[in-house]
């Protein structure tokens, strides 16, 4: 069961941004393989940490990793338009920082040098919990974890088998989301299905392992009623896009979570053809093209630093393009034998 903020977990703290803040509640959660500390004065922004974080698998690297802070305050009042979506996040940065901003009551500030953030938060964002949890907490999780180890931030999703992950890339839409889904149901670890991190020394893959998001015309794909039921039943939420989707707690005991970082045996492209031989979904991406393609698919991580050693390990370990099947099961067959190390470059099989 999820800890509670009150529990053994939390603890009166000193506020250490030396705001004048007389005392507050501090959660203490192990992600993305280092110790983050999160403290507030508001009960419910740490019901919101809780939310995310409670019970997420507790990763670690194999080396020390430095403890992360983050203060979330709240304050009076704000000029939201209620039932009105808030205005999308705007990025700033410099001399070291890295500012969200949605309004002058709403915002995140990050100092990956002194390895701390801070998020301010009035009192009418909390009736936008999605945009709270994800566009400020997740963001200076997100950004902190990455500056602070060196990890590379990938858009992607990851399954698993006895240690071992393959990383699934590819564009919006392609079928990233389904496949993870579909490998938790049939017996891979899941890692994650929309934002992983790898450390390019090790290429050990982790990611906060807390929710899947599914699409509703994607539900006549699960097999399995209890599973149907668990998505069908979970909160919807509405993306910028207007995209909605149910958004299914995987820490609820739908499969196995990857319990530790994964180490990477594979990669592959997931794309939306579908195969002309139902035996043929992968096929391997030639050598010389590896590293183009990969810049193309991950902008954003191409300028992070630990983009060429992960690139290169890439390109020495291999990449597939995973084509279609009639169903997500011959895709999750298809990686199940990539991480067992039954495909070697050349061979289509699938």
């Amino acid at each position: 069961m999820a800890t509670h903020p009150q529990s053994a977990a939390s603890e009166l703290c000193a506020d250490p941004f030396g705001e004048g803040l007389p005392r507050t509640l501090s959660v203490h959660k192990q992600l993305l393989g280092t110790r983050f500390h999160f403290e507030s004065g508001s009960q419910a922004l740490l019901d919101l940490v809780e939310a995310a974080y409670g019970d997420v698998p507790p990763h670690r690297f194999p080396c020390v990793a430095p403890e992360l802070h983050i203060q979330l305050r709240l304050v009076p009042g704000g000029h939201l338009p209620k039932g009105v979506e808030p205005p999308p996040v705007r990025m700033q940065s410099g001399m070291g920082w890295l500012c969200g901003v949605i309004d002058a009551s709403n915002y995140v500030v990050i100092s990956p040098r002194q390895r701390q953030a801070l998020i301010v938060v009035s009192e009418d964002m909390l009736a936008f919990p999605y945009h709270l949890r994800y566009e400020l907490i997740e963001f200076a999780v997100f950004v902190l974890a990455a500056r602070c180890l060196g990890l590379v931030p990938l858009h992607g999703a990851c399954v698993g088998k006895d240690g071992r992950g393959v990383l699934l890339l590819g564009d919006s839409g392609a079928g990233k989301t389904t496949l993870a889904l579909h490998g938790l149901l049939h017996g891979l670890s899941f890692l994650a299905e929309d934002a992983l991190f790898v450390q390019p020394e090790s290429m050990l893959a982790t990611a906060v392992t807390n929710y899947v998001h599914v699409k509703s015309d994607a539900l006549h794909l699960v097999d399995d009623a209890a599973a149907r039921r668990w998505i069908s039943e979970s909160p919807v939420i509405r993306r910028r896009s207007g995209v909605e989707k149910f958004e299914a707690d995987v820490r609820r005991g739908h499969g196995r979570l990857a319990d530790s970082p994964l180490k990477l045996v594979g990669a592959v492209f997931v794309c939306a053809e579908r195969a002309h031989d139902p035996a043929a979904l992968l096929r391997p991406v030639p050598r010389h093209a590896i590293a183009a393609r990969l810049q193309l698919d991950q902008p954003y991580a191409a300028g992070q630093g630990g983009w060429l050693p992960f690139q290169q390990a890439l390109v020495e370990m291999g990449m597939y393009e995973l084509r279609r099947g009639a169903h997500p099961r011959a895709s999750v067959e298809a990686v199940s034998r990539l991480l067992d190390g039954g495909l070697s470059e050349g061979r289509y099989e699938g």
